[in-house]
């Protein structure tokens, strides 16, 4: 299943899981409030300096070695995309420059595992809605002299199940793998468009 693809071994997504089993019935919705910045909109400084990109997915705060490496390449080509750097690279880059970009899928509720266990018990005749949030942080530094900018903005999946209804302002996404990966790319474009207008980023 594409869930497993990830590596989502926390509580809620062993939940979901076993309630696609059980229901056989599930569809993604990318939450609507955080939408996708252009990079046309971002401050771009004078002038471009390299940078050393570090990414890593976490679940609840730990480190999620699969779900990393699904979304590693997508981050860095689009932080390379940005125009905010003269070069991109994984490896240390000349000045000292850094951006580590971090991304904690953390559970919204508690609540959301009880009202799923509903449905999985009725095969999918009662609806429900499971919320995964997501927080993504980015750290800059200039140089290794210099204070860390940091920028966090918010976003969220919800996966609904049996009859449910589907959630409002929100993205239906042909699958698990389709809804990760928008909602990477349009919460990234914030925490670098936040970047680029801070005053001390150069």
């Amino acid at each position: 299943m594409d869930i497993m693809r990830f590596g989502f071994t926390t509580y809620r997504w062993a939940i979901l899981l076993s309630i696609v089993l059980l229901s056989g019935c599930a569809t993604s919705y990318v939450d609507g409030s955080t939408k996708e910045i252009s990079p046309s909109q971002f401050n771009k400084p004078e002038p471009l300096h390299p940078v050393q990109a570090l990414y890593e997915f976490q679940s609840d705060g730990t480190a999620n070695d699969a779900a990393t490496n699904f979304l590693k390449a997508q981050v860095i080509e689009q932080i390379k995309l940005s125009g905010l750097f003269s070069e991109v690279s994984e490896e240390p880059a000349q000045g000292g420059a850094l951006l580590s970009i971090t991304l904690n899928n953390i559970a919204v509720t508690d609540e959301a595992y009880s009202k799923g266990f509903v449905t999985g018990l009725t095969f999918g005749l009662a609806g429900s809605q499971v919320t995964d949030g997501y927080i993504c942080t980015a750290s800059y530094v200039h140089d290794t002299s210099s204070a860390p900018i940091e920028k966090r903005a918010r976003h969220a999946i919800h996966t609904t199940l049996g009859n449910s209804s589907a959630p409002s302002n929100a993205t239906k996404a042909e699958n698990v793998e389709q809804a990760v990966t928008l909602m990477t790319r349009q919460v990234v474009s914030n925490v670098l468009n936040d970047l680029s207008y801070d005053p001390a980023f150069k």
